[in-house]
């Protein structure tokens, strides 16, 4: 058995945020009820595409069942009620005030399952002064702060590469929501999780927050180096890049005695405490660069690893995706969709040796499940599953 098996979730979710959460749910053994509109969830638009198919929603939707219904009409609706009576989490991340317009706000929810958990996410909270600002990952990104400190000082505030407002949200909503397991197993109540983007952001500033509650200073853009650790950086070799993480004054020390080009610099005064370093790390990144550019990356990371100093080069996706310790960790996903033929995802990083969370069922085809949940779940007949499909109020390939 897998952690969260016989639980079940009503996902309403779209798009990124709080499907990468109820995906986590999914990889812990939650059934996860995905309920699509006519022309599915709009991530099934994002590319790339395996023979039409979104690779894009294949990456985020595993273990999850797909429903399709028509919540623009009240025989739609009356199943979402159904559904919500025997469910013990509902998940959504419209923006705020739509679940309200639909019929389906908490306290309407709560009054069809008192013990139900409502979890929502959205830019900046469903309350709060902010309610009606809409928010997307780069807008949660940069109100947040995290733009201002990512990049190099010559140039434009970055936005990260990966959508991490969307996948922090989803996770954090994740912990949440298994928090509000445990409390309504010992106690039989539901709760509401109202998840903000932005406050997620917030959340994960690390030290950018006590440099400036401590000092006053406004941590501003320095580039991939560490505002408190050196040398902690990119470094150019000769044929790309690699990182070199040296974050005690052991550590520097064994990177000196090493490597016979340094050997002198551990006696340097200006060098010999983490806080000389930093203060001193434009000279220093310049010395260690001069010695970085005359070898390849392979060679320096052997080089610095046998050392034991922690560095790694600077893989493109293709590498970090070939790479043996990938496969070695079981971070691959591979499945036969029955549209787009073979495909590979990235896997779940979970790992509980008691209840493995890497088996999983593969992402389903828009309405696969439909007619499954509303016979076996719902007890619907056959025949007013046809009628129901007949008036548009379902939709099923099933």
């Amino acid at each position: 058995m897998r952690p969260l098996e016989g639980v079940r979730i009503l996902d309403l979710s779209h798009v990124l945020a709080m499907p990468y959460c109820t995906m986590i749910l999914g990889d812990l053994g939650a059934e996860v009820i995905k309920i699509e509109k006519v022309d599915g969830d709009d991530s099934r638009k994002f590319g790339p595409y395996k023979n039409k198919e979104s690779a894009y929603f294949m990456s985020i939707n595993r273990n999850k069942k797909s429903v399709v219904i028509n919540l623009k009409e009240e025989k739609g609706k009356e199943i979402l009620r159904e559904l919500i009576k025997i469910c013990d989490v509902i998940t959504e991340n419209f923006r705020p005030g739509t679940m309200n317009k639909l019929g389906f706000s908490y306290e309407n929810v709560k009054k069809i399952n008192p013990k139900i958990i409502y979890a929502t996410i959205s830019g900046f909270g469903n309350d709060s002064i902010y309610t009606e600002r809409p928010g997307y990952d780069i807008i949660a990104q940069a109100y947040g702060g995290l733009m201002s400190i990512t990049g190099y000082p010559e140039n434009p505030p970055t936005r990260v590469g990966s959508s991490v407002a969307d996948i922090m949200a989803g996770m954090f909503s994740a912990i949440a929501i298994l928090g509000a397991l445990r409390t309504k197993e010992k106690t039989g109540l539901g709760q509401y999780i109202d998840t903000a983007m932005v406050d997620c952001i917030f959340a994960i500033l690390e030290n950018a927050t006590v440099r400036y509650t401590v000092s006053g200073e406004v941590p501003q853009r320095i580039g991939s180096r560490h505002p408190s650790l050196t040398p902690f950086d990119v470094f150019k070799t000769l044929d790309s890049y690699m990182v070199i993480g040296i974050g005690n004054d052991n550590l520097w020390e064994v990177f000196c005695k090493s490597i016979p080009e340094f050997n002198l610099l551990v006696m340097a005064e200006r060098f010999k405490t983490n806080d000389l370093r930093t203060k001193n790390q434009a000279e220093l990144k310049k010395i260690i660069e001069e010695w970085t550019q005359k070898h390849t990356t392979e060679e320096l990371v052997t080089i610095i690893t046998d050392a034991g100093v922690p560095c790694s080069p600077v893989n493109t996706i293709d590498k970090i995706i070939k790479d043996p310790n990938t496969k070695y960790r079981d971070m691959l996903f591979e499945f036969d969709h029955p549209i787009a033929g073979k495909m590979t995802t990235a896997n779940s990083s979970l790992n509980l040796p008691l209840t493995p969370c890497k088996n999983h069922v593969r992402p389903p085809t828009l309405g696969e499940n439909t007619e499954e949940i509303l016979s076996k779940v719902l007890g619907y007949s056959k025949e007013k599953i046809e009628e129901l499909k007949k008036d548009k109020i379902i939709y099923g390939r099933g």
